[in-house]
C-alpha cells in the first residue's frame, strides 16, 4: 500500500487540510490518507488547543465519505507531546511492507529542520511537499541539510501543487470569536459542530 500520513493539530479542520489531501493523493497515487491529529503539538505549545476530543470528532466529520480517507488517533492515545518520528516509527514496524509518504504544507516545511529527527523521518517516508498554484516553488535548501541528498531527491520528486486557498484554521478560530459565518470554508457537518459546542466562541483568536 502507498499510505500518506497528514499530521497537524486541525484545529479546526477546514476545506484547505482536504484539498491538500486530496491533491496528494491524486498526484502521488495514494491508496489511503491517515489524518493523525497531535496530542500536543511540539511547535504549539504556547497556543490554546481545542481538544483531542473535539478536533478528532471534527476530523472524523470532514473525512467522513471518503473511501481513501481515515483519522489516526494515535498521537492523542499516546498523549504528551507529539513527535511525527515516533509515530512514523511505530508505523513502519506495523506495516513493514507498506510505502509511507509524509504530507507537509509549506508551513511545515518551512519548519521541517528543527522538528525532531528530520534525517530519520525522511529515512522512514518520502516527504510530499505541497503548494499552492501561483505561489513561488519552495526552497528546499535548508532541508536538504537536514535530511541528506538521496532524501532530498525525493522531497524534489514528490512535489505537489494545490488549487489556490486561503483558508487556515486561525482565521477560522477568529471568525468564531468574533461570530462571523464559516459557511463554505469547512464542511458542512463540521460547521454544525462548531455551531452546537460554541468551540472557539471565547477564543481571542
Amino acid at each position: 500500500m502507498r499510505l500518506g500520513i497528514y499530521g497537524g493539530s486541525f484545529d479546526p479542520v477546514h476545506y484547505g487540510h482536504l484539498l491538500l489531501a486530496e491533491s496528494c493523493r491524486e498526484e502521488c497515487r495514494l491508496d489511503e490518507i491517515w489524518f493523525m491529529p497531535a496530542g500536543s503539538p511540539p511547535h504549539k505549545m504556547s497556543g490554546r488547543l481545542a481538544s483531542a476530543r473535539d478536533r478528532v470528532a471534527m476530523l472524523r466529520l470532514a473525512t467522513s465519505g471518503h473511501p481513501a480517507f481515515r483519522v489516526d488517533t494515535r498521537e492523542v492515545d499516546r498523549g504528551g507531546v507529539s513527535y511525527t518520528v515516533d509515530s512514523l516509527e511505530q508505523i513502519r514496524s506495523e506495516r513493514p511492507s507498506d510505502d509511507l509518504f509524509l504530507l507537509l504544507g509549506a508551513d511545515a516545511l518551512a519548519d521541517f529542520p528543527t522538528w525532531r529527527s528530520p534525517a530519520r523521518i525522511a529515512a522512514l517516508a518520502v516527504l510530499v511537499t505541497v503548494r499552492r498554484a501561483g505561489s513561488a516553488a519552495a526552497d528546499l535548501g535548508r532541508v536538504a541539510e537536514a535530511i541528506g541528498p538521496a532524501a532530498h531527491a525525493q522531497l524534489v520528486a514528490h512535489q505537489v501543487e494545490m488549487p489556490q486557498v486561503d483558508f487556515s484554521s486561525r482565521d477560522l478560530r477568529a471568525r468564531l470569536s468574533a461570530g462571523k459565518s464559516i459557511r463554505y470554508r469547512t464542511p458542512r457537518p463540521v460547521e454544525r459542530y462548531l455551531e452546537e459546542s460554541s468551540l472557539y466562541r471565547l477564543a481571542s483568536g
